[in-house]
């Protein structure tokens, strides 16, 4: 399961926002894995990357539901104030919603 705050959700929903960056001790998804995100519903993961933080583009911070590179940059640093300490990694994950006709055949988790 992935969690995001309510502001994003509207995004997801209209695939909008097809990207969130997460720093994890340890990968905690991979490709192909089906999630579900409460209150937009079940994703399908594209991609599982890790990834410095240094290197996000302006397109990763697009896909993310920011308007800039340095928006992004200041929520990350907002939700992880620790940042990379602890042996902690970044990770890109890509990911689409499941079409309508998906969601109904899946059950809740």
């Amino acid at each position: 399961m992935l969690l995001f705050k309510k502001r994003f959700l509207p995004a997801i929903r209209q695939g909008e926002k097809t990207q969130t960056v997460r720093i994890w001790k340890h990968r905690r998804m991979r490709a192909g894995q089906r999630s579900y995100i409460p209150g937009a519903g079940y994703i399908r993961v594209e991609t599982v990357e890790r990834v410095e933080l240094n290197d996000l583009t302006e397109d990763d911070a697009t896909r993310d539901g920011f308007s800039s590179l340095a928006e992004l940059h200041a929520e990350l640093a907002r939700l992880y104030p620790d940042g990379l300490a602890d042996a902690r990694s970044a990770y890109r994950v890509r990911f689409s919603l499941l079409p309508p006709e998906e969601q109904k055949k899946l059950p809740k988790e």
